[in-house]
């Protein structure tokens, strides 16, 4: 989602980024229903090539894998982070230390090649993946030449796991240039920064939507109202947290479970009064609240920013949701708490100081000045070439590297990236190195 007051927003096609020329053209994009946060990124983008002309297939990658292994999988990983947070934890930091996936993973990946290849539609014109696993496949089919049309993995993530970065994918987009850094140091092809694809309904709370959306969701009047999310299945110590933000007194929390209607029944025991299962229409109760805490790092804290509520990251799950933290405080977008004894402190800067203030004019410049990733797929999605089918002529491939390369430097200056990128130097210089690599041109 792109939210402007004075710039014309995506949903209306530019000359950077018009309808396809000759009718519409296919592209088909690969997430996976773990969780919600890398089928919430698909929906977005679908709805912006959408907008622009292209007719959008969605897969899931877990129906890609040979029968019933991707729902096992799913279902081994919830259970990981629900009762082996630390062994999550161990598994997540041996492979992003590992140079490439095990034989084990490498073995999954290719029984899904011949699946993938054959839900393409013959017309598809280009890929695009929001989940890692299937970027492998992908980039893996490119290298080989079985997919012959480009390949895009779209980085849903602020930090990047090593799985992320697929040898043969064509162009890798990311949300903000310290993912981009990230994957650029990982050796990724074609790093673009082109921002985040959020639904459209996450805006600023406009005169009297505040109150009524109090009123909807009975919630207080005129305390301030801490947003606590745990994803869609309700992981981490949600309890705690919430417990936590109660006992600062500084603002009182609104829990949002997920699917984990037990967490709901636990919290409301704990005495948390205001604790909901799934909701429908998170615009409106972000809406409704002032501040949001968040413990991965995903999709919400992008809607988050566009709604124009201050994030904060606490009591994070292990592997991505620590990672993630991390980089969204080096990015100057969310304040990473370590130490509950700076949770009330931080909770008071992001509620009333200057530094929530700070972070609402950067998390809403993210989504206001972000060109989108339409204009990056449109530069590399070349004539139409059967997804299997032999590779034609390249002729204008060194003009459409040309065009990537000038929506590349497009892109970063006009992110208003200089207040992250500034903050993330004033906090972190040490770990700046790499973004400032990356903007420099540094390296591949």
């Amino acid at each position: 989602m792109v939210h402007r007051d004075d710039l014309v927003p995506e949903s209306a096609p530019s000359p950077s980024a018009a309808p396809p020329q000759g009718g519409a053209r296919r592209i088909a994009i690969i997430s996976a229903g773990v969780g919600a946060g890398h089928d919430g990124a698909a929906a977005g983008l679908a709805q912006r090539l959408s907008e622009h002309g292209y007719l959008v297939d969605r897969h899931d990658f877990l129906d890609l894998l040979p029968t019933g292994t991707g729902r096992l999988l799913c279902g081994a990983y919830h259970r990981m982070l629900t009762l082996m947070p630390d062994g999550y934890q161990r598994l997540y930091t041996a492979t992003d230390r590992a140079a490439r996936p095990g034989a084990l993973w490498r073995a999954l990946f290719r029984a899904a090649e011949q699946r993938t290849l054959r839900a393409l539609a013959p017309d598809t014109c280009a890929v695009v993946s929001t989940y890692p696993g299937a970027s492998q496949v992908l980039g893996a089919l490119r290298r080989r030449r079985s997919l012959t049309v480009p390949a895009f993995t779209y980085l849903t993530d602020f930090s990047v796991h090593t799985l992320w970065v697929a040898p043969g994918i064509d162009a890798h987009l990311a949300v903000h240039p310290v993912p981009a850094a990230q994957a650029h140091v990982q050796g990724a092809a074609a790093v673009t920064v082109v921002g985040p694809v959020t639904d459209a309904r996450f805006t600023p709370a406009g005169a009297g939507q505040r109150a009524a959306a109090r009123e909807r969701f009975a919630l207080p009047a005129d305390a301030p109202l801490a947003l606590l999310v745990a994803g869609s299945w309700g992981v981490g110590p949600v309890r705690r947290a919430a417990a936590e933000i109660r006992e600062t007194g500084i603002a009182v929390p609104v829990v949002v479970c997920g699917r984990n209607e037990a967490l709901v029944a636990e919290l409301r025991e704990d005495g948390i009064e205001h604790a909901f299962g799934w909701v429908d229409d998170m615009p409106e109760l972000m809406h409704a609240c002032d501040v949001l805490v968040q413990n991965a790092g995903g999709l919400t804290s992008l809607e988050a920013f566009a709604a124009g509520l201050p994030v904060a990251s606490y009591r994070c799950i292990p592997g991505h949701g620590r990672t993630n933290a991390d980089a969204l405080d080096e990015a100057g977008l969310a304040a990473w708490i370590r130490d509950p004894a700076d949770l009330g402190p931080v909770l008071a800067e992001l509620l009333h100081g200057p530094r929530g203030r700070a972070q609402r004019t950067v998390g809403l410049d993210l989504h206001r000045l972000a060109p989108g990733p339409v204009t990056a797929i449109a530069a590399r999605t070349g004539p139409h070439t059967a997804p299997g089918a032999q590779p034609a002529a390249r002729r204008f491939a060194g003009r459409r590297r040309i065009a990537l390369t000038a929506v590349t430097v497009a892109a970063t200056a006009c992110l208003g990236v200089a207040a992250p990128l500034a903050y993330a130097y004033n906090e972190t210089p040490a770990r700046f190195s790499a973004v400032a690599h990356y903007l420099d041109g540094d390296g591949r």
